[in-house]
């Protein structure tokens, strides 16, 4: 039970740091490699001063969306690990971590959901007319995918896991 308690909390840590980056970091479409688009930004390369130049993305309802639900995701993965350090040390013996379990689940279902908002809907978040077979998506855009099972998976074995002495 000892090294199921240090995975997990090893698994939410790493979760919760690619979360971080999926959200906050500049990768979610990629147009070229002198162009990426991101929740918060669209930046361009200047060759002449070798520096990128960002501005802020074109508000719409899809793109705000998705920057609620990650931000969501955040939040509840952020408050099931402090929950958890919580619990672990003022719950009493026996009992299971209900809470966390939670919280870390709805946190993968909200990435999850904002995914494939993103997937489906990216033509609608981008409202420039571009061609968009010359872009792909970005490492943050795998990295939140990526954290839907583990979320979800950690959620789970939160469920199972019982305080032991």
């Amino acid at each position: 039970m000892g090294f199921l308690l240090i995975f997990l909390t090893m698994l939410h840590l790493v979760t919760l740091t690619m979360l971080y980056i999926a959200t906050l970091d500049k990768s979610w479409w990629v147009w070229d490699d002198l162009e990426i688009t991101d929740l918060w930004h669209k930046c361009f390369h200047d060759n002449a001063t070798d520096t990128w130049l960002c501005a802020a993305t074109s508000e719409n309802d899809w793109l705000q969306s998705i920057q609620a639900l990650m931000v969501l995701s955040l939040v509840f993965s952020s408050v099931s690990f402090l929950v958890f350090l919580i619990q672990l040390f003022t719950m009493s013996k026996g009992r299971l971590f209900y809470f966390t379990g939670l919280c870390q689940a709805f946190a993968g279902f909200t990435t999850f959901a904002a995914c494939l908002i993103f997937t489906f809907h990216r033509k609608e978040v981008f409202t420039q007319s571009r061609d968009f077979t010359k872009g792909h998506f970005g490492y943050c855009f795998i990295l939140a995918w990526l954290c839907v099972p583990l979320l979800l998976v950690s959620g789970v074995l939160y469920l199972h896991l019982r305080k032991k002495q």
